[in-house]
């Protein structure tokens, strides 16, 4: 296809600066859509992409405002327009985009060293230009031996397939943001039929509402089928789990959780120590600390080995009892009892009676990764209530399970897509303690930091961008941003996103249901994309108020 032919003409470069340039346009008739030779281009309406001519280079821009002049105002007519004799001299302001060799021109790059003349022709883009732009952006280099692609949509303005590279779309971690109402359910489940039409990759799916129930190849649901399993849990773990960190009590509740682990192991009859010598009681837990670790233990008991624990050294080197350590130590026992008494806990720890006709998540997630039959699992939490914060902090600790296995090298291979969605539910939250001080759930965070070179990528799904630490948002590489009206949740893409401009942005609070910006590392000019339907779409229908029946 040429891309320079008078048959696409529409205008000349009149004034040019850093951000944009503006055209003019001989007549209003070469604004209009138009064929040739088979071929559809837009023309030069707002949002449309046209291709600027220079001496060595090529440019693509986006027409972002079209005026008459002044003096031709006043003679804009219903019969004026009709006539095709009549004709006006409109002007726009295009965004530059993209810089390309005029030798080579589906070659395309961003910088800011190259600029049109003054005079330079300006053409009409056709669909097949811009869709083979959208396809090369991701392209890491010309001997790479395979990239993966997906159509995930196409663009609102012209109707351009938008092949887009799934590396470039998760591997520097994806955020998707928008409003109720906007897509962003249906954008996240076609990403995750994209992953598993076109990849080898696994997703997790943190599912807070069950509303990808049918999109998911395999699932377990806590406080239904699945429990998490306190069993691997690390001491600090526990600390953080019954919110006590300081000293002198999370020493007591470690010491109380090896004292019946040791039982569990046979190592100790019972957790009495009053009258016990410290030093054989210290000499068991020495000999068997390598044992400890990924324990099982009855932790109905804790409360009362808690009790145990509130002892001290008498002169014989034996335990006695310390009531001054019981009296510090009793707001916790007492939290630990009002927890471990509480419905939602009991189910979702798997504390109940019928623990073991349940699926153990932690193992699910060991046994998925390895399964070659399934590619999506879903961890759905539309069952557990929201007591103790459970949710949240079960949460951080499967990402902290993750984050351990991406560190083991496991994701090197086929990397892990962790997809969270409602992730304002989990992010940037805190668990207040007694003493008014807060444990921060940071993990999910973490993953963002460091995870990406071990093959563990983040995606995160939300409604309000700005309930996520600017930490995590700073991390993501790329976002499709649906409808966003609040001013703070658009400033926090624009502070997050590198390639975000004013320009952009102001399409957020207009963007149609389905509709959304594609702005990224890999992707040198934002596109606005119509997203594609999911062959299974998720449960996200809003039920509809009836007509009172007679």
């Amino acid at each position: 296809m040429k891309t320079f032919d008078n048959n696409y003409f529409l205008g000349y470069i009149n004034e040019v600066t850093a951000q944009y340039v503006k055209i003019h346009f001989p007549s209003s008739h070469l604004l209009g859509q138009f064929t040739h030779n088979g071929t559809n281009f837009a023309g030069a309406s707002v949002g449309n992409f046209v291709v600027i001519e220079g001496e060595e280079y090529g440019f693509l821009a986006r027409i972002i405002e079209l005026i008459l002049p002044d003096s031709e105002r006043k003679e804009i007519s219903e019969k004026a327009i009709q006539q095709n004799s009549t004709t006006f001299h409109p002007s726009g302001r295009a965004e530059l985009l993209l810089v390309f060799s005029l030798y080579e021109p589906n070659k395309a790059d961003k910088t800011i060293s190259k600029y049109p003349n003054i005079g330079a022709k300006v053409y009409a883009c056709s669909d097949e230009l811009i869709a083979q732009y959208v396809k090369d952006f991701g392209k890491k280099n010309e001997k790479a031996e395979e990239n993966v692609y997906a159509e995930i949509g196409k663009l609102t303005s012209n109707d351009a397939v938008c092949n887009i590279s799934l590396n470039s779309l998760f591997g520097r971690h994806c955020a998707i943001v928008g409003t109720t109402g906007g897509g962003k359910s249906w954008t996240v489940a076609k990403l995750i039929e994209s992953v598993k039409q076109n990849s080898n990759s696994k997703i997790i799916l943190i599912d807070a509402t069950g509303e990808y129930e049918n999109v998911c190849d395999d699932d377990c649901i806590l406080g239904d089928n699945s429990f998490f399993s306190f069993k691997g849990l690390s001491n600090s773990q526990f600390c953080f789990l019954f919110r006590e960190h300081s000293p002198n009590t999370s020493n007591a509740l470690c010491e109380a959780i090896n004292t019946l682990k040791l039982i569990k192991l046979g190592k100790l009859p019972d957790g009495v120590k009053i009258g016990k010598q410290v030093t054989t009681l210290n000499q068991i837990v020495t000999d068997n600390v390598s044992d400890l670790v990924n324990c099982d233990f009855d932790i109905s008991q804790l409360p009362i080995q808690i009790t145990n624990e509130c002892v001290k050294q008498n002169r014989n080197g034996a335990y006695e009892q310390d009531d001054f350590k019981l009296g510090y130590c009793s707001h916790l026992i007492s939290r630990i009892n009002v927890f471990l008494q509480n419905e939602t806990i009991k189910t979702a720890l798997g504390i109940d009676a019928k623990q073991n006709e349940k699926i153990n998540v932690i193992e699910k997630i060991n046994t998925f990764i390895d399964d070659t039959n399934h590619q999506i699992l879903r961890i759905g939490f539309e069952k557990l209530s929201y007591d103790f914060a459970i949710r949240e902090i079960i949460v951080d600790f499967i990402a902290s399970h993750l984050l351990t296995l991406s560190r083991k090298q496991k994701f090197q291979n086929i990397p892990l897509v962790f997809c969270v969605d409602e992730a304002h539910q989990f992010l940037n939250k805190r668990i207040s303690a007694d003493d008014d001080t807060s444990f921060y759930l940071q993990n999910i965070d973490n993953i963002a930091k460091e995870s990406r070179k071990y093959g563990l990528f983040l995606c995160l799904a939300t409604q309000m961008p700005r309930d996520i630490p600017i930490g995590t948002l700073s991390q993501i590489g790329t976002f499709i941003v649906h409808r966003l009206i609040n001013d703070q949740d658009k400033k926090s893409i624009e502070n997050a996103s590198s390639s975000a401009n004013k320009n952009v942005l102001s399409f957020l609070p207009i963007l149609g249901e389905g509709e959304a910006i594609l702005i990224g590392v890999d992707f040198p000019m934002p596109l606005m994309i119509k997203i594609g339907e999911p062959n299974k779409p998720p449960k996200s229908n809003t039920p509809k108020l009836k007509k009172l029946k007679a």
